[in-house]
């Protein structure tokens, strides 16, 4: 037996130890546990798994143990991945510091940034949200207007930020801000880290059409960051988020493995086949095809990351993919369940028949968040495909 092979068996058997049955079954966006400051656990659980996971430094296990990891290799790190999906273990907490700030930290942060910042995320205890659209600045970003002045040891930060992600209820944001006027688009923009309990933040909650706000505005008066949380340098913020977005593409992967809460939505149409004809069954063994072929393709992903591949022109088209499917699935079971698919019961998501229309509203967020996917087809026809512009 091989190192690789004791370790696998080590990490099985403690995750059939550890990991409670509870926490092995697929799971519900009401479940998910985003860590934050103030994490509230649905049951005992859901915190054991949550406290023995971080406990073992596996929230970030290949991070040095100095910042709060466990130090595995990028192979060992793929092995707990794997033995987690075999198990049908669940995500014990959802966090897109570690997935997708922490490796530009990790690459650009100084020691200082990366020892303040780093170790909290690996307990699970902060919660980041992105500051990047602005009204007028969302597809073209780099138009973003909100402006930081040096001022002796800190940054004053005036403008708005907008669409950003459960703003209401994150401990810190990681914001682009134009730090030259002066300058092209892109040249003049800086990235900073901003701890969203300073003075001079006010936020707001946007509702949705679909009765679920997770977007908010954010509004920054006057406010002073400490010159210290700029990553990278000044004025070059744009190749800080481009590298930023290219791990989100990983981040988003984390919704399809460890049982993501929108992989049982098809199975919702179920009952509804028996009377479906042969059209509505192929359109649906089809989304179910292209379901599986989207995490085949995340699982191929992952591989070619760890053997250290390009895997750029496959991560420019994963978002697209995602969000477009998600939102035909949803338009399919609409359609299917016809005025069965209209109800509208309770005040939160529930994934079942009784919610199929909210879900459905709300995948029109989908396909706009994150760069529409006009504008993805753009960067993949120039980037990937070196179509002329």
């Amino acid at each position: 037996m091989n190192d690789t092979d004791t370790f696998r068996a080590e990490v099985r058997q403690w995750l059939e130890a550890n990991c409670p049955a509870s926490m092995r079954t697929p799971i519900s966006s009401a479940e998910m546990l985003w860590s934050s400051s103030h994490n509230v656990f649905l049951n005992d659980d859901q915190r054991l798994w949550f406290e023995r996971m971080r406990d073992r430094g596996w929230f970030a296990p290949g991070w040095p143990p100095t910042c709060g990891g466990a130090g595995l290799s990028a192979r060992q790190v793929r092995v707990l991945e794997q033995e987690m999906m075999a198990l049908g273990c669940r995500q014990p907490q959802y966090n897109l510091g570690i997935w997708m700030l922490a490796p530009v930290l990790l690459e650009l942060g100084t020691e200082a940034q990366q020892l303040e910042h780093l170790p909290p995320m690996a307990r699970g205890s902060v919660r980041w949200c992105q500051g990047f659209s602005e009204p007028n600045a969302g597809s073209d970003l780099a138009s973003l207007k909100t402006r930081a002045v040096r001022d002796g040891d800190d940054f004053i930060v005036d403008g708005q930020k907008i669409w950003t992600s459960y703003g209401n209820v994150s401990d810190w944001m990681y914001a682009l801000v134009r730090t030259d006027p002066t300058a092209k688009k892109q040249k003049g923009i800086s990235f900073l880290l901003i701890d969203m309990k300073s003075p001079g933040i006010t936020v707001r909650p946007i509702e949705l059409i679909s009765g679920k706000s997770s977007f908010c505005e954010v509004f920054f008066d006057k406010l002073r960051v400490p010159a210290r949380n700029l990553v990278g340098a000044l004025n070059d913020g744009w190749t800080v988020a481009k590298k930023l977005l290219d791990h989100e593409r990983a981040a988003m992967s984390k919704f399809t493995e460890g049982g993501a809460p929108s992989h049982d939505a098809l199975a919702v149409a179920a009952p509804y086949l028996a009377d479906a004809g042969p059209v509505w069954r192929d359109r649906l063994a089809a989304a179910l095809m292209d379901q599986q072929a989207f995490a085949l393709t995340t699982r191929r992903m992952h591989e070619m990351a760890h053997a250290r591949q390009d895997i750029g022109a496959i991560g420019s088209i994963m978002k697209l993919v995602q969000t477009e499917q998600e939102a035909t699935k949803y338009e399919l079971l609409q359609q299917m369940m016809g005025q069965r698919g209209l109800s509208w019961e309770g005040d939160e998501f529930t994934r079942d028949e009784h919610d199929i229309c909210r879900q459905w509203l709300y995948t029109k967020t989908y396909t706009i968040a994150g760069g529409a996917s006009e504008i993805q087809l753009n960067l993949i026809a120039r980037r990937v495909l070196g179509l002329p512009g």
